[in-house]
């Protein structure tokens, strides 16, 4: 591989003897990884049923290193959602993020998904994951990883950091600021990254990363957390970030973390060197600001692409009793339509349907959106007729409908009129005349004890693949809607109909 010149020199005067190992680096094959789903499957059921190669990531318990020949993103289990292929290093700032059941918690620079879908794992669908990503393509590969890992709490917005920042003031309990960088660890896994780099665009990424941490800085709560991190070495955009943003910033502090073996701590002095000479920082300046305590992560120290990260502690706590409910616990959604309360015509058919009052009762009140009660009933009676449990739980803050598309939302999720979003939360299915279709979300959100009927399949056997391919199967069965397994992981549906399963897996998604 040919590095770029001004690349390796100032490479060189930072790690001066280490140079050498660091170079020999880039002759060495990457590091591969998958992270268990643990809405899907224990680790040590995976390393128990798989035939994988797998060894423990260190800094995160669900993550596994493999080999080149056990090829885990061709295998069924990974349309199934129960693990996301991801670079070993990158898994680092979630698990330091340490995000909590309940929380509130936005991803700012989401895509393609794979630490917000460490944050989720984290949450166990309990509390806001508020997922973002400015560029509409790469929004709707986000919300595509949402769906097949089956998170049930997760708004995926398409937003600007600045229009978030106007909507959601010291909103979030914890943000994960993975910036848009100059991609200098990522050279020995993508060369594209390598013959795009520049000095110009260090200073580019250095800029727009100012921009984005101020935004954060203005959504955190007061004694909340934030995780910076790139996958970048240069100082300007790492310790020169944190130097510059604690300057605009004394209202944060870093946070000394523990290490895991072959981490490092940042470097104080590439905060005013190495491309940071012009930003009016001295050593006296820095002195304080502790930036020792951030971690780099190096090619040639530990097994994992190049990393930086740090963690930030907003000053202050979040006000007891009534003032501190106001102000960070109140839900900001949508107010129940009143016209979706059921009774007289509806009441009837609701006793036909053969689902209690009590429950069309609670579903009428925690309704959200402009759509039909008839709607939100075809989907109860679809319910009664696939599932063994009531998706509308403690956990959920009611329906919400975009036009013929309906809706979980997550309790408490924040209002969505003025922003762009692509899921606000569990796709459930599509309103249909007289009928309601499933949404493949909910079949990769559901558990195998929570439908009637279940199809199941084995990876050792062609049918599964089969079935994501888009082939119908033979089964003999009960007529209705299946969800269809394999190895005992939901992986899409199937409607029987006269001994013959058609296939409901997305056109899409086929192979």
């Amino acid at each position: 591989m040919k590095l770029p010149q001004e690349f390796e020199k100032r490479m060189q005067d930072m790690l001066g003897e280490a140079y050498p190992a660091f170079l020999r680096s880039y002759e060495e094959n990457k590091y591969q990884a998958l992270r268990v789903n643990p809405w899907k499957a224990e680790a040590q059921e995976i390393l128990e049923k798989s035939s994988f190669h797998l060894k423990q990531v260190p800094w995160e318990p669900n993550g596994f290193y493999y080999e080149s020949d056990d090829q885990p993103g061709k295998h069924p289990w990974h349309e199934a959602g129960v693990y996301y292929i991801q670079e070993p290093s990158a898994m680092a700032p979630a698990a330091y993020l340490e995000a909590q059941p309940g929380e509130k918690i936005l991803d700012l620079c989401a895509a393609p998904g794979g630490k917000t879908t460490q944050i989720a794992s984290y949450m166990k669908g309990q509390g806001i994951l508020v997922c973002n990503e400015i560029h509409p393509a790469r929004a709707k590969i986000l919300s595509e990883n949402v769906e097949r890992m089956g998170i049930p709490n997760a708004m995926v917005t398409n937003e600007s950091p600045q229009k978030l920042a106007e909507i959601f003031d010291e909103y979030f309990d914890r943000i994960l600021v993975d910036a848009p960088c100059s991609g200098e660890g990522m050279f020995r896994k993508n060369e594209e990254a390598c013959d795009e780099w520049s000095l110009e665009n260090v200073r580019i990424c250095a800029e727009r990363q100012d921009e984005i941490l101020d935004c954060a800085a203005s959504m955190l709560r007061p004694g909340g957390r934030i995780v910076y991190s790139t996958c970048t070495f240069a100082p300007a955009e790492n310790e020169g970030s944190m130097a510059r943003f604690l300057t605009r910033h004394p209202e944060y502090e870093l946070l000394e973390i523990p290490l895991y073996e072959g981490m490092e701590r940042g470097v104080p002095a590439w905060s005013y060197m190495h491309g940071n000479e012009d930003n009016g920082l001295s050593e006296e300046t820095v002195a304080n600001m502790h930036i020792e305590r951030t971690i780099r992560l190096w090619p040639h120290k530990l097994q994992g692409e190049g990393h930086y990260l740090a963690v930030l502690q907003k000053n202050g706590e979040v006000p007891d009793g009534y003032e501190g409910f106001l102000k960070y616990g109140k839900e900001c959604g949508i107010q129940p339509n009143e016209a979706l309360r059921g009774s007289g015509k509806n009441s009837a058919k609701n006793k036909k349907s053969g689902i209690s009052e009590g429950k069309r009762a609670y579903a009428n009140k925690n309704v959200k959106g402009n759509k039909t009660a008839e709607g939100i009933r075809l989907f109860l009676d679809y319910e009664q007729e696939v599932l063994k449990t009531s998706m509308l739980d403690a956990e959920h803050g009611g329906f919400l409908t975009f036009g013929d598309q309906l809706y979980l939302i997550p309790k408490g999720m924040p209002a969505v009129q003025g922003l762009k979003v692509l899921r606000p939360g569990l796709h459930l299915g599509t309103i249909k005349k007289e009928r309601f279709e499933p949404s493949h979300a909910l079949a990769l959100n559901l558990k195998p004890e929570e439908v009637l009927r279940s199809m199941q399949l084995t990876s050792k056997e062609p049918y599964a693949q089969a079935f994501i391919n888009g082939q119908t199967l033979n089964y003999d069965g009960e007529k209705g809607w299946y969800l269809i397994q394999v190895d005992g992981y939901s992986l899409g549906w199937g409607k029987l109909a006269g001994q013959v399963m058609k296939n409901h897996y997305p056109k899409g998604l086929r192979k």
